[in-house]
């Protein structure tokens, strides 16, 4: 899995100086990334706190493993379904 390069905190830093009125030009240019990049974070970010931003990533991790769990239990019962 790809490591993210910033946290939350740092991506809604970037974020509120974009809000400030910083141009994305020079945002993009100052932190390394692309502008499609910093449009991207503010289609996720857009308007949350830090705080907000990692309950959200806690409800991912948990969704992941909730499909994952999903998946395994469907695989035990098509093989079940089998054998009977």
């Amino acid at each position: 899995m790809k490591r993210a390069r910033f946290t939350e905190e740092q991506i809604i830093g970037v974020l509120r100086q974009h809000e400030a009125g910083a141009k994305t030009a020079d945002l993009a240019r100052k932190h390394g990334v692309s502008e499609a990049t910093l449009y991207n974070w503010k289609a996720k970010y857009g308007g949350m706190d830090v705080s907000e931003a990692k309950r959200l990533k806690q409800l991912e991790e948990e969704n992941a493993k909730l499909k994952k769990l999903l998946a395994e239990q469907m695989l035990d019962a098509a093989a079940l379904r089998e054998l009977l």
